[in-house]
């Protein structure tokens, strides 16, 4: 089947796709947030001692780029009522998470994503050549009081 009847197979199967556009659904230009360019946007601390440059945002997720220098070691910590979803840009480190009595280290390398669900507590670290990750967290980052510290399995070098 050609890619273009396909798509019009799903849409007249699926009443949620094929409903007709509500005013709700609709955006004016001037509603339309702008475009973050991470190079320009400005650089702040995350609460596990991270650097972070915010992106683009609604409501609903916000997006941000974390950056840890070489060797770094950030503080263990989980979210109260946010999850986030991490895609590795550049560099190398890893990743501690923990929920439930159940923990794992997952290697941080370009082209690994790793999602950390709410309640999760997390800490992560960089190698020799630091680690630029790029983070969507839903719904959008509520402000530092989101985070809350928790012991994790190294020693922070951070904050």
């Amino acid at each position: 089947m050609a890619g273009s009847a396909l798509v019009a197979q799903v849409y007249r199967r699926s009443p949620r796709l094929s409903r007709p556009a509500r005013d709700t659904d609709r955006m004016d230009a001037a509603s339309l947030p702008a475009p973050v360019d991470p190079a320009s946007a400005p650089a702040a601390t995350a609460p596990d001692g991270s650097a972070v440059r915010v992106l683009a945002r609604v409501p609903e997720v916000s997006t941000a780029q974390f950056i840890l220098a070489a060797d770094a070691v950030t503080i263990a910590h989980r979210h109260r009522t946010v999850s986030e979803v991490w895609f590795v840009q550049a560099g190398s480190g890893r990743l501690w998470r923990s929920i439930d009595g159940q923990s794992d280290v997952v290697a941080l390398v370009p082209g690994v994503s790793v999602a950390i669900p709410v309640g999760t507590a997390f800490q992560f670290a960089s190698d020799g050549d630091g680690l630029v990750i790029l983070g969507a967290t839903a719904p959008a980052w509520p402000g530092d009081d989101e985070a809350v510290r928790v012991a994790g399995p190294w020693e922070p070098t951070l904050g």
